[in-house]
């Protein structure tokens, strides 16, 4: 089959490997839309796959092509979302449905080949299936939805709150969609690109506040009439905009950390006083799932995308070829053009 192979920093090579063998209760999807995620980018660019070569991709969507003979919950010509992490559901955290703690998982596109290639072989439990009414496309995109989703859930969000959303990034912008759906009293998104911001209002964001800009501040405490806000999002791994959150949520207030840091991070003594003197909680969130495997995240995402609540084909930004995958992560020498979610595409 051809396939993506990362073979060192910045060296992918479209070639032919072999299509993967099942076990038996293993399923070969055929990939038809797959995703460059975030986390694809330390990886390609700088050091932090786990090995090479590795074929890497882990928001996808494909039809059934093989099945194992152990394999009883779908058929051939089945169209699925791949959950991407394989825990091993036999240490404690798996007990208790706690599955992205698992101490000994795998990960499909990280710790095992993944999804940019013609084939990829997931378990049976890891497909979630979806009918015609949604695309290709739009079904590669259910993974990131469900880690937006995820976050919300964790932190038991009811609707209601000022909600503010750091960083106008694909998770970002999913919380975004999701944080309207769930009742929110009104939404900010706060980045530091002005195009951006300009996405996030199509995107139903009822303010948009560029943080770079001095005065911000200003901005934030009119709309929340200095009191702050409820719930804080924090979608870009970006340590100012950790910060920020410490300044800008309410007392009592929750704060979330979705985004996934690159760099050591230090918060001087005024700056975590406000965790005890606001009183707020603050945790982090990782992955998108719950219990029963993969989690309600993900079915809700489909409910959602199918009654037209969730927009993700105006995320797309462009759609590449297996084949031009180098052109794709030419675009990402400079991250900031990259307006959208990347698809690499089959026929």
């Amino acid at each position: 089959m051809k396939a993506a192979v990362l073979h060192a920093k910045n060296d992918i090579r479209v070639e032919n490997i072999a299509t993967p063998s099942l076990a038996p209760h293993e399923i070969l999807v055929k990939v038809k839309a797959t995703g460059i995620c975030g986390s694809d980018l330390p990886r390609v660019m700088g050091d932090a796959a786990h090995y090479y070569p590795i074929v890497l991709g882990h928001e996808f969507s494909g039809v059934v092509e093989q099945m194992g003979d152990e394999v009883t919950s779908l058929n051939i010509g089945d169209r699925v979302v791949g959950a991407p992490l394989v825990p091993c559901h036999a240490c404690r955290d798996c007990k208790n449905g706690n599955f992205a703690q698992c101490k000994h998982y795998s990960f499909i596109g990280s710790r095992v080949n993944g999804s940019w290639a013609e084939y990829v072989v997931i378990p049976e439990e890891n497909a979630v299936p979806f009918d015609e009414s949604i695309s290709f496309e739009e079904a590669a995109f259910v993974e990131p939805s469900a880690v937006a989703l995820h976050a919300l859930r964790l932190i038991q969000y009811q609707g209601g709150e000022h909600v503010a959303i750091l960083g106008g990034g694909t998770i970002g912008l999913l919380a975004l969609q999701w944080a309207n759906i769930l009742g929110a009293k009104d939404i900010t998104v706060f980045d530091i690109d002005d195009e951006r911001l300009q996405i996030a209002q199509k995107f139903g964001a009822d303010h948009v506040i560029n943080s770079s800009k001095p005065g911000f501040e200003d901005e934030w405490k009119r709309i929340t009439k200095d009191q702050g806000y409820g719930i804080v999002l924090e979608a870009a791994g970006s340590d100012i905009a950790m910060k920020q959150c410490f300044d800008i949520v309410a007392s009592k207030g929750k704060v979330c950390f979705i985004g996934t840091p690159v760099r050591d991070i230090t918060f001087n003594h005024k700056q975590f006083e406000l965790l005890n003197r606001k009183e707020f909680s603050l945790t982090g969130s990782w992955m998108s799932y719950s219990s029963p495997y993969p989690g309600d995240e993900w079915e809700l995402t489909l409910k959602f995308l199918k009654k037209g609540r969730l927009n993700f084909k105006d995320m797309i930004y462009k759609k590449y070829p297996l084949d031009d995958i180098n052109e794709a992560f030419d675009l990402y020498q400079v991250p900031s053009q990259v307006k959208g979610k990347i698809l690499l595409q089959h026929s």
